[in-house]
Parts: structure tokens; C-alpha cells; sequence
């Protein structure tokens, strides 16, 4: 069965994903949030060779995409990708890139993290990224390979980078990425051709820390959805950056110890 992110490369075209942010702090006080969300999953090489008419690239938009927003912040951002690949050894990630990131919307944004999914010409997953930005204007990736990668399956990874001042730098990062069909029956979403998760859980020297996923249900990318995304959730940018505030609020407010920024990691790629 072929599925999206492993369809033929005419199959293949931009989406956008309804779905939800969701966050658990397991201690010392607990915490936990859900928020609606939505994001784009773009095919890059297949956007490289035939740019889609409903993705606004590289201009202003009520919803667009902007590749300087990701990676050293030139005007390819696939081009980066490559190149990092490259160095770290992996040259056979030849298949599509899927990025899941969150949009610009009226021109701003903030992407607390993206995925970069590397498949081969046959469709398997090779290698992911996951880019994760700061409130400090400061960027870092994990790259996850190896022949134990796939979907479904655990990935580690230490942590280095700060993101948070209520958590150290320090640690390890559990991944596990899901994709799937679409519902069906009660649970089906008109017009979804899949389904995806991102869990990201944090653990350190005492256990279990933070436990953090996004998901949705995936539809084409195309006026009436861009336009039922922002209408529906019209400043999701500032949201973002809001909810983070509020969420920092609260753990002040239960007395959640507080870490001071450290230097950032001298390396810009975790493996």
C-alpha cells in the first residue's frame, strides 16, 4: 500500500495538519496543556522541481513558508539539508524530504521545532532532523539515523540545548514518530489522506521529566484549507509565543526551580 509520505513523486504535493500540541510535566509540580494547533507537511524536493500554487514560498502570505527560517537561514533551505547530510556521512537520503513545520502567518512566526523526514528512493526512512529553535533566537539539531530508525520505533538522543528555564540542559530525549492513514468511521476527518505524531519525551537523572507530542490529521494543501486554518486560528503565531509565556507563568507560580541560560552547544548537530 502506498501511503504519502512514500507516494510516487507526481502523487506528491504540499499538506496541512489540524491537530494538537499537548504537554506534561510530571514534576515537581505537574503541569499539563492542550492546545489546537496546525502545520505544514512540505514535500521539499518535489516542491524543488514544481512549486505548488497554493503554497505561498518566500513571500508574504496569510499562511506561507519562508526557507530562511530553518537551517543557516539562506534562501534553500533543502540545499542546507543536503549538505548537512553529506557531512554526517548519509548519501543515499536521495528519496522526498518532508518537512513538518509550523507556518509563517501575516508574516511572522516561531517554530519551537521542526522535523525533517529523510527517506531513500525506495521510500524508507533514512534519517530524521529535528531543529529545534529558542526564545533566545538560537537554533540546534538532533539528527537521528542508524539501522534501527523507523517509524514506530524509540530514538535517543542527549540533550544539549536549552530551551526551557525550568528544565537543564542535560538528559536524554526519547523520539517516536508516527505515521498512519487516515480515521475512518466516527473518527474520520474530511478529506484526510493521514495521519501523523511527533512525541518527544525528556527524561533526566531522577526519570521521567516532560512528556510532549504534536499530531493531526492531514489534508491537501489548498485555498480552502489555508483559508479554514487561518481563520480558525488567525494569530496561531503570537498564540505560540503567548502560551509559552503563560505555561512559564504557571510553573513560576508552583515554584518550579529556574535554570540560567547556559552557553549554547558548541557543535550545531547532536547525533
Amino acid at each position: 500500500m502506498t501511503h504519502w509520505w512514500s507516494s510516487p513523486a507526481e502523487g506528491r504535493a504540499p499538506l496541512i495538519g489540524f491537530g494538537e500540541v499537548r504537554h506534561t510535566r510530571l514534576r515537581p509540580a505537574r503541569n499539563h496543556f492542550v492546545y489546537p494547533t496546525y502545520f505544514l507537511m512540505l514535500p521539499m524536493r518535489a516542491l524543488r522541481s514544481k512549486p505548488h500554487a497554493s503554497l505561498a514560498r518566500n513571500r508574504f502570505g496569510l499562511i506561507s513558508f519562508a526557507d530562511r527560517d530553518h537551517g543557516d537561514g539562506r534562501a534553500d533551505s533543502l540545499a542546507w539539508l543536503d549538505e548537512l547530510l553529506q557531512r554526517e556521512g548519509i548519501d543515499d537520503a536521495c528519496g522526498e524530504v518532508w518537512l513538518h513545520c509550523y507556518p509563517r502567518v501575516l508574516g511572522h512566526t516561531f517554530k519551537p521545532v521542526s522535523f525533517w523526514y529523510c527517506h531513500r528512493s525506495d521510500g524508507s526512512l533514512r534519517a530524521v532532523l529535528v531543529e529545534v529553535n529558542n526564545t533566545f533566537g538560537e537554533r540546534h539539531c538532533y539528527l537521528l539515523h542508524g539501522a534501527q530508525l523507523a517509524y514506530g520505533g524509540e530514538q535517543h538522543a542527549t540533550k544539549v540545548f536549552h530551551v526551557s528555564p525550568f528544565c537543564e540542559a542535560s538528559g536524554e530525549y526519547v523520539f517516536r514518530f508516527l505515521h498512519g492513514k487516515a480515521a475512518t468511521g466516527d473518527g474520520r476527518v474530511e478529506d484526510s489522506v493521514g495521519r501523523t505524531v511527533a512525541r518527544i519525551d525528556h527524561a533526566d537523572a531522577h526519570g521521567a521529566l516532560l512528556q510532549t507530542s504534536v499530531s493531526g490529521h492531514l489534508v491537501p494543501l489548498s485555498v480552502r484549507s489555508l483559508r479554514q486554518a487561518f481563520f480558525g486560528t488567525p494569530l496561531m503565531t503570537l498564540g505560540v509565543i503567548a502560551r509559552i509565556h503563560w505555561q512559564a507563568l504557571r510553573l513560576a507560580v508552583k515554584r518550579v526551580p529556574f535554570f540560567r541560560k547556559p552557553p549554547p552547544p558548541a557543535e550545531f548537530v547532536t547525533r
